[in-house]
Order: structure tokens, then sequence, then C-alpha cells
């Protein structure tokens, strides 16, 4: 198991303080504030902890409110507000520094059967025919900004592997959609929840950028302040977050600083396993007088 899943495994692994109040922590990497899917991942694992286990996560809905701060903990306080014979629902709010950060409510449904449609997968290449992260920073480190390079550079629990470069680059206006295939670094113990929770991770991972794509920037463009406002994702089949899936992502609008995106997740077989939205603040800067 690599150090970046080892520590993402360490991160998911909340501490009990009491009865409906966990305690999480941020790996030690230097950012200025708590990645995103990290506080989805930890409120879901909080969430999980407090329901029983013949029912699993279906949806869930956030919003961030402040920065985290990675240098403290994050508590994590739960609120059981139902238990029916089919539904449960939670919600949770994440505390730093005496004030909620972030809020979420969660949904568990019990599994049953029922009329089953998808949307298809679209026509991408296999990951295996896309460059690896350190193949793509090798081939295009001349072009690569080095905020960007150093990000790719850097050990990671996720695996990318996007179909299309030039998003990464920038300056090319093209469709506001991404494809992406991503996967944890490693083998991922066989815990269902578990890989539920990865998914959620991950599910923050390159999304808010598909709002850029048509504008010809990127997340790595040093005018642009970019974060994320609400998530919400939903679980429709289980699957494991330790193989291939692909991350189909598209922007239907942007308007007054906020961009809105849509996501997909499919087995490398077509099976559609979860869906995500979100909308997040993609603000130009302003130049300083």
């Amino acid at each position: 198991m690599s150090n970046a899943i080892e520590e993402l495994m360490t991160i998911l692994d909340l501490e009990t303080l009491e009865q409906n109040l966990f305690r999480g922590i941020s790996p030690k990497s230097g950012w200025q504030r708590v990645f995103g899917g990290q506080v989805i991942g930890q409120a879901l694992v909080a969430a999980i902890r407090t329901v029983g286990e013949d029912r699993t996560a279906h949806s869930l809905h956030g919003y961030f409110m402040r920065p985290g701060d990675p240098k403290v903990p994050i508590i994590y306080e739960v609120h059981r507000d139902r238990d029916g014979s089919s539904f449960s629902t939670r919600r949770v709010v994440a505390i730093q520094h005496g004030e909620p950060i972030f809020s979420m409510g969660a949904s568990f449904h019990v599994q049953e059967t029922g009329l089953e449609h998808q949307i298809s997968m679209p026509d991408v290449p296999s990951p295996e025919s896309l460059p690896s992260e350190a193949a793509m920073v090798e081939e295009y480190r001349e072009l690569m900004p080095e905020n960007m390079r150093n990000y790719f550079e850097r050990e990671r629990p996720i695996e990318m592997r996007p179909v299309d470069l030039e998003h990464y680059m920038g300056g090319k206006p093209s469709m506001p959609e991404q494809l992406v295939w991503i996967r944890a670094t490693s083998k991922l113990p066989d815990v269902p929840a578990l890989h539920q929770c990865v998914l959620a991770y991950a599910s923050d991972m390159t999304l808010l950028d598909t709002s850029l794509v048509v504008h010809g920037r990127s997340l790595f463009d040093p005018e642009m302040m970019m974060a994320s406002l609400d998530h919400a994702l939903w679980f429709h089949r289980p699957c494991r977050a330790d193989e291939w899936l692909l991350y189909a992502q598209d922007s239907p609008s942007s308007v007054a600083g906020l961009g809105f995106n849509r996501g997909s997740f499919f087995t490398r077989d077509g099976v559609l396993v979860a869906s995500t939205a979100q909308e997040g603040l993609i603000r130009v800067r302003r130049p300083k007088k």
C-alpha cells in the first residue's frame, strides 16, 4: 500500500470522542486550506458510524461554509434525524475553532429490488492507453506551469488519467466537458462503506475545473480564485474505488462568478455507479490597484 493511501486510510479512520461525536485530522501536506473531498469523506465516515449495517448510503448533500484549517483537528457532530424501516437520515456538522466549516445531510437505504435503467458511458480510450501522471509530467514538463508540475509530481492517494490533456494546459476554449479515469493508487480493504468514502473523497477532484474549460482557463491559472460551495453525491450501485472509474463531467452553466458542474462515475465495463453535482466559486482576481 502506498504511503499516500496509508495516509488517506488514517485520515478516514475518525477518532470517536463520544456518542455522535468524532474527530478527524488533515494530512501534513502544506496546503493553506483543507481539501473539500477530505471533509466530505470524513463527514460520510462519521454518518456511517451511527447507522445500522443493514443499510448503505445512497445520497449526500453538503455545503462548504468556511475554509478548513489543516493545522487543527476537525470535530464532526452527527444528528440522528430519523431511523425508519427503509431509510435512515443523518445530519453532520464539521466544526473548527468553534464554528461550522461544513454541513452535510446523508440518507441511508435498506437494499431492495426494483426497476432499473442507466445512461450509457461515453466512448473513450482505455486508461492503459493513456499516459500515467509521471509520463504526462515527463512529456509536457516544458509546457506545464510550475504549480501544475508540482501537483502531479506529489504523491497522492488518487491517480488520474485525463482523456484530453489540453484541459489542464488552459488557453484554448473547448466544450465544457471533462473525461478522467481515476482510481486509488493501492488496493483497499474489502469494506464497501470504505470504498464509498474514498469515492466521496475523489468526487471533489477535477469537478469544479470543468466550469473553466469553455473559458480556456484551468485550475492552475494564477488569475483564478476557486472554491467548492456545495456538493451532492448519489451512490447508485456498489463499486471499488481501487479499480478504474471513468469520471465523466460537464458544466451546463457559469454565471455571476458561480460554476455549476455534474459528474457520472462509470466502471470500465460501462456500469453507472455514482453521480455528482456541484456549484463553486470561479472568480477572476481583480488586478491590485
